[in-house]
């Protein structure tokens, strides 16, 4: 049976490609910041903002992920669901430790 990712059948796709290449941006702006060496906290504050906006796009995942890949595995049940609660769980981890 094939995987359908969740927010490509959410046809959020797009949405996300259009965030990460704003972050995209948003980095090379920070390189260009720090070859210029500009000065430090309007560069740290570049950097709070483009580590929100990652965070904003890690959530909008995790949380696709939870309303169609989790649930649809917690439906089905067995270990499936023990395996895609897990990765849930261990995306949260890693989120809470960044």
């Amino acid at each position: 049976m094939e995987h359908e990712h969740s927010y490509i059948a959410n046809r959020t796709k797009d949405d996300y490609l259009k965030r990460l290449r704003r972050i995209e941006g948003q980095a090379r702006g920070l390189q260009r910041m720090v070859e210029e060496e500009k000065y430090c906290i309007d560069i740290l504050t570049q950097v709070s903002a483009m580590t929100k906006a990652l965070q904003s796009v890690a959530l909008g995942l995790l949380d696709e992920h939870m309303a169609h890949c989790v649930v649809e595995a917690v439906r089905e049940g067995g270990e499936e669901a023990e395996i895609k609660l897990k990765e849930a769980s261990d995306a949260i981890a890693r989120l809470v430790r960044s």
